[in-house]
């Protein structure tokens, strides 16, 4: 099964101006844990997601009218392709730790899979399973 098949598309975004609030205010919305920051030129230019407004802008004192979602957001994405098979998508997100992947088409975001939209296929359910199984014992390890 490849990602075309799977990602959600088309996939809410933000642009790395807009305000943390608006970002919170988007992902509570249409309840979703992250959005893809892309630029005017449509390029992915970062993820932001409900702990990065946390971690970076509310723990860290920030107000999150006045800081700007580039200040917060995660720069370096990982991102799969559409032809891209899903137990590699699953094996990728659980080597690099994260629930979400952008995808990407000529650089240009295309769609967004998450382990949900995995495991929801019978084919890479267990490739979700060991990629949310590599996620959680990298966390619990951490303590």
């Amino acid at each position: 099964m490849k990602l075309r098949e799977i990602m959600t598309n088309p996939v809410i975004r933000i642009h790395p101006d807009e305000s943390v609030a608006v970002a919170a205010r988007t992902l509570s919305r249409y309840n979703i844990g992250a959005l893809p920051v892309c630029g005017s030129d449509g390029r992915v230019c970062g993820l932001v997601t409900d702990r990065d407004i946390v971690t970076r802008c509310l723990a860290a004192g920030r107000s999150p009218v006045s800081t700007t979602v580039g200040e917060v957001m995660t720069a370096n994405v990982i991102f799969g392709k559409p032809d891209m098979d899903a137990s590699l998508a699953a094996g990728v997100m659980g080597r690099a730790q994260i629930r979400r992947l952008p995808v990407l088409d000529n650089g240009r975001l295309c769609g967004m899979v998450s382990l949900g939209d995995l495991a929801r296929r019978e084919e890479s359910s267990i490739d979700a399973g060991d990629a949310l199984t590599e996620i959680s014992g990298q966390l619990s390890s951490r303590e």
